[in-house]
């Protein structure tokens, strides 16, 4: 995909969604990690009900601490793997207190050597709390930057190299969010819904449904 086609489809999802943001629930930076950890292989509908009580208990590095492993688990335990997230999310805790005066860092090497934060959980924290334009690429943003061409790789490393050269700087704050959307409701994986997409004629799918 060629940059005035990458320009034009950043544009097009700007128009549809002009201020784009993650659907976990979430009120300070804390509060946005452990949602982050508890989502992995769940859904941001599961994550959002099991916070919603979880975050009136505790939604401290202290709180949680003081919950500790097993009243942590009976808020998550509708959760997959809800085990070991428990156990990150209580040792993260812990480094948070013991090495960050009880905030979440700012830097992807201070986050990433939190227990259950890899460079997928670090991207979206540092772009969603702390506004800085990084792409956390998931299945979605996997699949949506494979099929439109927009940045094609084998794996999301790949992909993600790409994109943070690809996409035009004015859209790269917002980026990870609107190809998230687009993957997650529009360029879904069985059946995409190319009939109802906003950048269907820049799409380089070749097996587009009419």
């Amino acid at each position: 995909m060629d940059a005035a086609k990458r320009r034009a489809l950043f544009a097009r999802l700007k128009r549809a969604n002009p201020a784009p943001t993650t659907e976990l629930r979430y009120t300070t930076p804390f509060e946005l990690l452990v949602a982050v950890i508890l989502s992995a292989q769940s859904t941001d509908k599961g994550v959002n009900k099991a916070t919603a009580e979880l975050f009136k208990a505790a939604n401290t590095p202290q709180a949680i601490v003081k919950l500790g492993l097993r009243g942590l688990k009976r808020y998550i335990k509708t959760i997959g793997l809800y085990n070991t997230k428990a156990a990150n999310i209580i040792n993260t805790s812990k480094l948070l207190l013991e090495r960050h005066g009880g905030n979440v860092p700012r830097t992807r090497e201070a986050l990433q050597a939190l227990p259950g934060v890899g460079r997928k959980t670090a991207n979206v924290i540092l772009n969603t709390a702390f506004g800085e334009p990084t792409i956390a690429v998931d299945t979605h943003i996997f699949r949506v930057a494979n099929r439109t061409g927009l940045a094609p790789g084998k794996n999301v490393r790949e992909v993600e190299d790409k994109l943070v050269r690809a996409v035009p700087r004015a859209y790269l704050h917002d980026a990870h969010h609107w190809l998230i959307l687009h993957g997650r409701y529009i360029c879904v994986a069985r059946a995409p819904r190319c009939a109802i997409c906003p950048i269907y004629d820049l799409c380089e799918y070749p097996a587009k449904t009419a």
